[in-house]
């Protein structure tokens, strides 16, 4: 790939926006990264990874030469006309999106003097936001003598954990703008990827992000709704789960159950959508159905873990993974955080590990023994939960684990243990929508 291809800007240096400047550095874009983080623009310029995501640190090394690290927005004018807007829009306490750091980057745009500089700069949207958010922004242009900077809606579809691979081999790029320069350009950003591309208007771009991530979430939480309807009736959710997913019509992906779903996406767009619909006047019934779902099947852990143990006042419970899923270190929405917190108001004593996301677990995380490795956590617990699908807990040594082990419960939160061999190493296995195996010893 050549080095001529028009350099960019991407505002924010969080999971979405690193990936997407490595990834664009990585077909030969020179990238100008900003951030109001004047400290984790210093360790980006020391050569420090801030997050943990597999690849990108290779990808980060490899493009050095062409990504570049500042404080300063006008750096990324200088230099690009197309701007990533890469921030974070968390849930606010009514559920709605909150856009100030949005809001931050439009202001932080100055008045460009004359209207061909303005006419050749555009903001590109990856951030999520709620569908309108396009259109106001413009009329904000419009009120502070911007107007005619470009705009376009360009959501991400990045899963935390295969991020890079993600960004390289996307199964769709959507881009929504008023027919411009800026959507021809970043039509032409990714067209070395050579995937299927939905060019469309600014309001359905932002749509199809809500709507993607709210049906996924869907998916998940129904599949965890016949979980525990199969444990009421006997059947196996894996089998039942597999029947379903060879019908082409509904497919075998996000179709595992488990403990809920978490992370930054699912929990905060399936929300937005709700909040826009209720703003819209509209009651999206649905979506209630799917948070109330996600919501208790975390704490039905509890139950479970009471139906083997009694009272769990005083017992050891060993948590088996912090982070959401696997191969990131994100804990937002993460089920430990309700599980940790619902074990100690129990009056259980709580031992955890993570092989990742121990740093980011103890600020949110308090009360519990932060253990050296998993053998460590699993010393003495009366029970053992998996909470996070880390390959290493897969591969355990459950001879070894059942000799540590003050009681013999596993309760595999996942699906993701194999369950003869834990009987078979004289241990109880507990799944969601399996039922439980009794040891054979």
């Amino acid at each position: 790939m050549s080095d001529d291809r028009h350099p960019i800007g991407v505002i924010g240096t969080g999971y979405v926006g690193l990936v997407t400047a490595a990834g664009f550095a990585q077909l030969g874009s020179d990238v100008h990264c900003v951030d109001i983080d004047a400290d984790k623009i210093a360790r980006l310029e020391a050569g420090e990874i801030p997050i943990y995501e597999p690849g990108l640190a290779e990808m980060v090394a490899a493009n050095r030469a062409r990504l570049h690290f500042s404080t300063d927005i006008s750096d990324a004018l200088a230099h690009a006309r197309l701007l990533f807007v890469a921030v974070g829009t968390p849930p606010t306490y009514s559920g709605d999106a909150d856009l100030t750091a949005v809001r931050a980057v439009v202001d932080a745009v100055p008045a460009l003097s004359t209207r061909s500089e303005r006419q050749r700069h555009a903001l590109v949207m990856k951030s999520t936001v709620p569908v309108g958010t396009g259109a106001s922004i413009k009329r904000v242009l419009a009120e502070q003598g911007k107007q005619g900077l470009g705009y376009v809606s360009c959501p991400e579809f990045l899963k935390e954990g295969t991020a890079v691979e993600d960004f390289l081999n996307p199964d769709r790029v959507v881009v929504g703008d008023d027919g411009g320069w800026a959507g021809d350009a970043v039509v032409d950003l990714y067209a070395p990827l050579d995937a299927a591309l939905v060019r469309t208007d600014i309001a359905s771009a932002e749509m199809v992000k809500l709507a993607s991530n709210a049906f996924l979430a869907t998916k998940i939480s129904f599949i965890n709704e016949i979980a525990n309807v199969c444990e009421e009736t006997g059947a196996d959710v894996i089998e039942v789960a597999r029947g379903m997913g060879l019908d082409d019509r509904i497919g075998q992906k996000f179709l595992q159950a488990g403990i809920g779903f978490g992370g930054s996406c699912f929990p905060k767009d399936v929300s937005a959508l709700k909040q826009l619909a209720g703003n819209s006047g509209y009651h999206f019934q649905l979506l209630n159905a799917v948070i109330e779902v996600n919501e208790l099947q975390k704490r039905r852990v509890i139950s479970k873990l009471q139906k083997h143990l009694g009272s769990l006042v005083g017992r050891t419970i060993c948590l088996l993974g912090l982070a959401f899923k696997p191969n990131t270190d994100d804990m937002r929405e993460a089920s430990s955080l309700v599980l940790s917190a619902r074990l100690q108001a129990d009056g259980a004593k709580v031992r955890v590990y993570d092989p990742i996301a121990e740093e980011e677990a103890r600020r949110l995380i308090r009360g519990v023994h932060f253990a050296s490795d998993a053998l460590d956590a699993i010393d003495g617990a009366d029970a053992v939960v998996l909470v996070t699908e880390w390959r290493e807990f897969v591969d355990l040594d459950w001879n070894d684990v059942a000799s540590r082990m003050a009681g013999k419960l596993v309760l595999d939160g996942r699906n993701a243990l194999d369950r003869a061999t834990i009987a078979a190493a004289g241990l109880t296995y507990e799944g969601i929508g399996r039922g439980t195996l009794t040891c054979l010893g």
